[in-house]
């Protein structure tokens, strides 16, 4: 048996090279998800906390600026897309599901317009791209198609701004952020009831693309609102929504599952 050759310095720190070369390379792998993830929205204080200027009702933080026009936004596409429902559903599920929509944005919008009013914010007047595309999809989609398209991308949409609302409403210490993100809570979560109700929802898929989804800050095309000291803070009593009346969640149109003998 020829004996092994004996190990060179040279030899050795060649293969240690390597090994710390690589230990560096999983060390950069496993970092750099995390760097990235923080400048993700609402991951971390220094979102929460980042430019906030003083207001009459209380801080206003760039996460709450970026709520405000994210509910705007909502409504530019979701309203036209109630209405869409409305006449192209092919089922009663599908059509309630667009009067729902119709309905909680109207209202909703009423809402946030005087909010920005009042915080000196100005907002958006069309949807973003990707909303456009959405609307673009749905239109041109027929028949069941488009009672599974327009039922699945609104679920997702409401889906994603639904863990904001709840982000938003526990920590923000604005209270007419605090009130429309109340308003926000009960209609998205009505709309995400009804849209489930027609029965066309991929809950797989749905949880595909949920999963570790964190959107992105939505920039304000204003300044961050006032600077001046705006003096004491005034309370504001959230809103009345028992005159908000919607219509019962609509029954889903796919036959039920036969009980397993």
């Amino acid at each position: 048996m020829r004996p092994r050759p004996p190990i060179t310095g040279r030899g050795l720190f060649g293969g240690t090279g390597i090994i710390l070369v690589g230990l560096t390379a999983t060390l950069l792998a496993l970092a750099f998800p995390i760097w990235s993830y923080a400048d993700r929205s609402g991951t971390g204080p220094e979102v929460l906390k980042a430019q906030t200027v003083p207001t009459r009702y209380g801080p206003l933080t760039a996460l709450d600026r970026d709520f405000v026009v994210k509910v705007r936004l909502a409504g530019l596409w979701e309203l036209p897309a109630g209405q869409q429902a409305e006449q192209k559903g092919t089922t009663e599920a599908v059509r309630t599901a667009g009067r729902h929509l119709v309905e909680g944005h109207t209202f909703l919008d009423a809402r946030v317009r005087d909010t920005a009013a009042k915080l000196d914010l100005d907002l958006p007047n069309q949807p973003n791209e990707q909303q456009r595309g959405w609307l673009s999809d749905l239109e041109a989609a027929r028949g069941t198609d488009y009672d599974r398209r327009f039922a699945n991308i609104l679920r997702l949409a409401h889906g994603r701004v639904f863990s904001v609302v709840a982000q938003v409403r526990a920590a923000t210490g604005n209270s007419l952020v605090r009130a429309l993100a109340d308003d926000a809570n009960a209609t998205v979560l009505d709309h995400i009831t009804v849209l489930e109700a027609t029965g066309y929802v991929d809950f797989d898929a749905l949880a595909r693309d949920l999963a570790g989804t964190a959107p992105p800050l939505t920039r304000a095309p204003a300044p961050p609102g006032p600077t001046a000291d705006p003096g004491p803070v005034v309370p504001v009593v959230p809103s009345a929504t028992d005159g908000y009346d919607l219509p019962p969640a609509a029954s889903s149109p796919l036959p039920a599952l036969s009980p397993a003998p």
